[in-house]
């Protein structure tokens, strides 16, 4: 199972794919004044609608077993710092975050600056990966021990179950080590 935001661009197409591929998915979806829908590619029974962005980050957030971040606005590094805290301090199990288009990310959020001035530790620094590219996140996915228990809900802000992630993006599988 996968699951997004539930809304258009790359969280309808990671939907589609998983239900292209015969896999449920699930979308958060959070009610604003001029914006979003669920979009239609998510498993309408599995779709929540959440009218508090603190309800909807709790959710993705303990139910995660990964992370895969594509660039976006304030919305996307909001949810993206609170997984962060969580993570530093230990309030959620680990599991691989992983930042796809890695000059975007790069650009926007200055790690080593951060580090250099002392606002974050090397360890902190480390709690994700960049990606440039479909391979490199699955194999990040991957090398973070990403699992997958059987029946359980594995909210991941649009992510797929590794065979589905290949299947949306077009792309082969990378192999296990």
């Amino acid at each position: 199972m996968i699951a997004t935001g539930g809304g258009p661009g790359l969280m309808e197409a990671a939907n589609r794919g998983a239900s292209e591929a015969g896999a449920p998915s699930t979308g958060f979806n959070i009610t604003l004044p001029k914006e979003q829908q669920p979009n239609p590619s998510t498993t309408p029974h599995l779709t929540v609608r959440f009218h508090s962005f603190a309800m909807r980050k709790m959710h993705l957030a303990m139910r995660a077993r990964g992370l895969v971040v594509f660039p976006g606005g304030f919305g996307t590094l909001d949810e993206l710092f609170d997984f962060l805290t969580l993570r530093q301090t230990r309030k959620t199990p680990p599991c691989p975050i992983v930042l796809v288009g890695d000059r975007s990310w790069r650009t926007v959020i200055d790690l080593d600056a951060m580090r250099e001035v002392g606002l974050i530790s090397t360890a902190d620094a480390g709690l994700m990966v960049h990606a440039g590219n479909a391979e490199e996140a699955s194999s990040a996915l991957l090398a973070g021990d990403l699992t997958i228990p059987t029946g359980r809900l594995i909210p991941i802000g649009c992510s797929i179950e590794p065979p589905a992630w290949h299947q949306v993006l077009g792309t082969k599988p990378a192999a296990r080590p």
